[in-house]
């Protein structure tokens, strides 16, 4: 089983890279940059990628410390505000896959309003925002193996696309919506996190950004990159014969402006 809490030995792998942008994959149990909330951190991506490159690099977004896949950084302060507009203004397409509990919707849409997640403060005092999230299943498993009060276990593999960005969102909706994502220990059911982690060696969040589409303000073009998700979760796709959903590392550019190339809810 990977330990995903001890420093990285190897370099960070990188997708893309060119004189204004680097999007690398992020490992599970690694964090964006330092956080008050998590001062021992064993791997911080900005300190990292900073030292493997040689420069300065400024993060765009976040992904949670046990979500793994794509993740974006600026090379330039410039860079680095115009594609922080993007995010802000919901323009970057991503797509992300998830193993969850239950045998999830063909297709739906999660519009429920989230309350902020800051750590601080009790969450009654904090508003509510606006969250969208659609959901697709790709494929699903049952399994002979009585974990709860049924004989078998139903678990399935989801494409998410959130459209919004609160915290912890995409776990939010995928539990609310009675599909929690397998390892996610505030959302989730320890159980069944428990089954995977000593039957399948998968003792983490099952959440992978594997796309994220942008406009790269230098070249006036998309940029959609593609991102593997890491070795455990292959080998566990394979394993419930999922193996054919697998992404690879890709990267693809378009001349035109899409109108919207996200996977359709419905």
């Amino acid at each position: 089983m990977p330990d995903h809490d001890v420093a990285m030995t190897t370099p960070i792998p990188v997708i893309y890279q060119d004189d204004h942008l680097v999007v690398v994959h992020k490992p599970s149990g690694a964090l964006v940059h330092r956080s008050a909330l998590d001062r021992h951190a064993p791997v911080v991506m900005l300190q990292a990628l900073r030292n493997q490159l040689g420069q300065h690099v400024y993060p765009v977004h976040r992904l949670d410390r046990p979500t793994s896949g794509a993740l974006l950084f600026a090379l330039t302060p410039e860079m680095a505000t115009a594609l922080g507009h993007q995010f802000q203004a919901q323009q970057v397409q991503k797509r992300y896959l998830a193993v969850v509990r239950g045998i999830g919707p063909e297709a739906a849409t999660y519009d429920w309003a989230l309350r902020e997640e800051d750590g601080k403060r009790p969450k009654a005092e904090m508003p509510a925002m606006d969250a969208l999230t659609h959901v697709r299943r790709l494929d699903s498993v049952e399994l002979p193996v009585a974990i709860d009060r049924y004989p078998t276990s139903r678990y399935s593999l989801m494409s998410v696309t959130p459209t919004t960005g609160r915290r912890h969102q995409i776990r939010r909706h995928l539990s609310r919506g009675g599909y929690p994502i397998i390892g996610d220990a505030r959302h989730g059911k320890g159980i069944h996190n428990r089954f995977f982690r000593d039957n399948f060696d998968a003792g983490r969040l099952l959440l992978a950004a594997v796309m994220l589409e942008f406009y790269h303000p230098a070249r006036e073009q998309r940029l959609e990159i593609g991102a593997a998700v890491e070795a455990d979760m292959a080998a566990l796709m394979l394993r419930f014969g999922w193996g054919g959903h697998c992404p690879v590392n890709r990267v693809q550019w378009h001349d035109t402006e899409p109108s919207d190339r996200r996977e359709p809810a419905s």
